[in-house]
């Protein structure tokens, strides 16, 4: 992948017979669920069936990616592995416990596989990829393109002590290979073939560092795949759910694991930016960031499966991020607690299958959403009687917040969704105001020697943030709350009630409300957010597939009514969409039967493991 200027850097050059594979003209469908996730704790990359690796941020999740074909083609960066003139894969899947992936092939020749992984690093990431043969004689080509700045900028490539090194500004990415392995460059890419027989490996590493810096030490691949077997089998050993379909909520588990920034704790919404929640539409975010939506959910999930030190690395990460004045709590951070996350768009990226913009950053980092200071609150809460151990100024963050509260729960917001259209009093935020107050109460009722607390102050806000609710935000006609206040539209969001306790399961207008849901948000048995074919309530043109955190709160809401038999067979649907590997997006079309949405995503994973745990946790239930 030489430079403009490079010159003759490249020592091997290909014969002028010989075939350079194409790759541009080998078919390509693109569909979110082709891809598989390997991960080092600190960034991830996909890995498509035709053994692509098509999308990784480097250093960290949020970095630029120097491969970015997934949100453009080839030409903006990808390294294929696979055997000549093969497309999509025989079979892949992950080997038991861990995020190693094995990727195999079968052809005339012979079958061989293609186990990828990234080792949990020391200094610098390295993505390993070691070619095996299984049977046969297969000949391999490996295609490698780096472009770094999302596939922006050629990297200058040359020879140095038998491998190669990429450099372009602050970037630099080395290339090793097993000796005697054929390489040479053409057109800013970088080629490789050889064969491999019944028991040869071949490996690769792409390690990468700051350019200004010395390369780092040269992991051995074959000692790295062994000890981040050994590693992810032990951490997966640890899971304490044992119910039905334990490997799929192992496999979410794990999911949660990879997208754990290990610095910090945060764990991101998904590894991936502008992935389409339409095809060819604009509803295409950033997800790769911390949301302060999902810290009660991931908490439960993570203490309930039986991982307290990541509960309270989680735990302690939140503390960090909101620390500050009240006034200026966001709804999502950085990896370490960033605030500044400012959104712009990659105008030469045309998007997954041609879904533009592609956006970098998230506007949505300035919104008010009021929900979030019930989530933070609750998390502390659910975090001090599941025995982690507190830290010293944990009640006084959530006095401060209960002080900014009691009188800015009043204000419309954007709600959960991050609406882009006008503020509205949302049911969903008024609610977790309500738990925000009742959380601080109970805490002050169970340790009346908590300091700086207004208990009766706090009790008189949980009776008037609940009685206004009651009274404006629901529909008595149609016998179930709304998504804002005055509005006949729903909100999924509203299956949360009896999970956070507004009213009890048994409550006439909690079944009244479960009911209407999957009535009028309902599409093919799965849920909805919210209705887009009505008054754009998020200011947005286009649709959206059914939100699969959603479905699942559906399922969680039917089993505590009573109705478990109907919410395991949800569930078993729920956990059929997920991919050939275990994974899920954020959203699901149940007409085109595909996933949409940035992914892996936490969310969904997160529905997955609760619901499970709800479900099957405790057979006495249904």
């Amino acid at each position: 992948m030489p430079g403009p200027h490079s010159g003759n850097l490249h020592v091997v050059h290909p014969h002028k017979n010989d075939r350079i594979p194409d790759i541009a003209r080998i078919p390509r469908i693109p569909r979110i669920e082709d891809y598989a996730l390997v991960g080092d704790h600190q960034t991830a990359a996909l890995v498509g069936m035709n053994g692509s690796v098509d999308w990784l941020c480097l250093p960290r999740f949020d970095s630029a990616a120097c491969f970015a074909a997934l949100l453009g083609d080839e030409r903006n960066g990808h390294w294929r592995i696979a055997p000549e003139g093969a497309d999509r894969c025989t079979r892949r899947t992950y080997r038991p416990g861990t995020l190693v992936l094995d990727t195999e092939w079968e052809t005339d020749e012979g079958a061989v596989r293609v186990t990828d992984l990234m080792p949990q690093r020391d200094r610098s990431p390295d993505l390993v990829r070691i070619v095996e043969g299984v049977r046969g004689e297969v000949t391999v080509r490996s295609t490698l393109r780096l472009r770094f700045d999302y596939g922006s900028v050629v990297p200058w490539m040359r020879r140095v002590n038998g491998h190669r090194v990429a450099v372009a500004g602050p970037d630099a990415v080395w290339l090793r290979t097993d000796e005697g392995v054929r390489t040479w460059g053409r057109d800013f890419t970088t080629y490789s073939e050889f064969t491999v027989a019944e028991g040869e490996r071949v490996a690769f590493v792409l390690t990468w560092h700051p350019s200004h810096e010395p390369h780092p030490p040269f992991v051995d691949p074959y000692e790295a795949l062994d000890t981040t077997v050994s590693d992810w089998q032990d951490w997966s050993a640890r899971c304490t759910y044992d119910g039905p379909h334990r490997d799929t909520v192992v496999r979410s588990l794990i999911t949660l694991k990879a997208l754990t920034y290990a610095p910090t704790g945060g764990i991101v919404a998904a590894p991936t930016t502008s992935l389409p929640e339409e095809l060819g539409g604009v509803r295409n975010w950033d997800y790769r960031y911390c949301w302060l939506r999902d810290s009660t959910l991931t908490l439960n999930a993570l203490l309930s499966a039986g991982y307290h030190e990541e509960a309270e690395s989680w735990r302690d990460w939140l503390l960090r991020a909101v620390a500050g004045d009240p006034a200026d709590l966001q709804i999502m951070y950085g990896l370490a607690g960033e605030r500044r996350l400012p959104e712009f768009e990659l105008d030469w990226l045309p998007g997954f299958a041609g879904s533009a913009p592609v956006r970098i950053g998230n506007a949505a980092v300035r919104q008010l959403q009021l929900d979030v200071y019930g989530e933070v609150i609750d998390s502390l809460a659910l975090a001090r009687r599941s025995g982690l151990p507190s830290k010293p100024h944990m009640w006084r963050v959530q006095v401060a917040l209960m002080e900014f509260l009691r009188t800015a729960w009043r204000q419309p917001d954007e709600g959960l969704w991050e609406v882009r259209g006008p503020r509205r009093h949302f049911v969903h935020s008024k609610v977790m105001a309500w738990v925000a107050a009742d959380r601080a109460v109970r805490q002050l009722e169970l340790n009346p020697k908590l300091s700086g607390g207004d208990l009766d102050g706090w009790r008189a806000m949980r009776d008037e943030v609940h009685r206004e609710v009651c009274e404006r935000g629901y529909d008595p006609e149609r016998n179930t709350f709304t998504q804002f206040y005055g509005s006949r539209e729903l909100d999924a969001a509203v299956l949360l009630l009896p999970r956070v306790g507004f009213l009890p399961p048994d409550d006439p207008r909690i079944v009244g409300t479960i009911d209407a849901v999957r009535d009028e948000l309902g599409n093919n048995g799965f849920v909805r957010r919210y209705s887009t074919d009505g008054p754009v309530v998020d200011g947005l043109p286009g649709d959206e597939g059914v939100f699969l955190a959603c479905s699942f709160w559906l399922a969680d809401a039917l089993h505590m009514i009573g109705r478990t038999k109907e919410a395991r067979a949800l569930f078993e649907r729920l956990v059929g969409l997920t991919n050939d590997v275990g994974l899920l997006a954020e959203e699901y079309d149940p007409v085109a039967d595909r996933q949409l949405g940035n992914f892996p995503q936490a969310f969904s994973h997160i529905g997955l493991v609760n619901t499970a745990l709800a479900l099957y946790g405790d057979e006495r239930a249904g």
